[in-house]
């Protein structure tokens, strides 16, 4: 991975850039259906786009990006699949960390990780303490993981600190629970992008994408790359983001 560590020229014609990107890779098996191709080789050609995306959001100066890599329902895939999956985790693991930390770039992981072998764990953990000091751009990763489950997961945390009295049920509150929630110190996602060609967020960071921009292509995740990722940035500027006000409203706020 190359990363060009110098900040590009201002542009004023150029697109805003989201500050967090968050996006649901879909469509790995049916691209290496169409070429005849076994699902793997698929998921295969899908981490390169990976690799693609991650340079050229670090290069647009985007602050955090969290893509979808393993739901907490893709465990009912064929098993050979599943197995196919975790081997080549573990092989961009081991291929990708170290140049991800060469160009400043901080590795997360979010989902219940309890459910992966030790030596995937230790991977990811080594992995996240090699970037920890990372300030260029932040890369999570979504595995066994779920909106529901996320939700859920703080309510408990909160749960268990008001059983031990430590908290009052009317301390409870959206900033409260947001601390426990993923990725909760960080900018919520200002844009979704789905590839794939479905128009739905499949339980994907069900609370961080309150006020996200969703955006949706019918490219396949192999596919997806810088013209695809300029689209969707030039999408995004066309919107205007109210989070509950009126355009007049906007448009005072701009003027002042």
């Amino acid at each position: 991975m190359k990363v060009q560590s110098s900040a590009p020229d201002i542009d004023s014609s150029a697109p805003a850039i989201p500050r967090h990107v968050a996006i649901i890779m879909d469509g790995n098996n049916r691209w290496a259906k169409q070429r005849g191709l076994r699902g793997v080789e698929g998921h295969r050609q899908g981490a390169r786009a990976v690799r693609a995306t991650v340079e050229n959001c670090a290069r647009a100066g985007v602050e955090v990006l969290t893509v979808f890599a393993f739901s907490s329902e893709n465990w009912r895939r064929p098993e050979e699949e599943v197995n196919a999956l975790m081997s080549l985790f573990l092989e961009s693991l081991t291929q990708e960390v170290a140049e991800l930390h060469q160009n400043g770039i901080r590795l997360v992981f979010i989902g219940d990780l309890s459910a992966f072998t030790p030596e995937l764990r230790r991977k990811m953990d080594d992995s996240v303490r090699l970037t920890s000091g990372n300030q260029r751009m932040t890369f999570a990763v979504a595995v066994n993981y779920g909106g529901q489950w996320d939700i859920v997961n703080a309510c408990r945390q909160l749960a268990s600190q008001v059983e031990q009295g430590t908290l009052r049920a009317e301390q409870i509150t959206p900033e409260k629970l947001q601390q426990f929630i993923s990725l909760g110190d960080l900018p919520m996602p200002d844009l979704c992008i789905r590839t794939g060609g479905e128009n739905r967020i499949s339980n994907f960071m069900l609370w961080q994408m309150a006020y996200a921009e969703l955006y949706f292509t019918d490219l396949y995740w192999p596919d997806f790359d810088q013209a695809a990722l300029d689209a969707a940035f030039a999408d995004f500027s066309r919107r205007q983001r109210r989070f509950g006000r009126t355009s007049e409203q906007i448009a005072a706020s701009q003027e002042e």
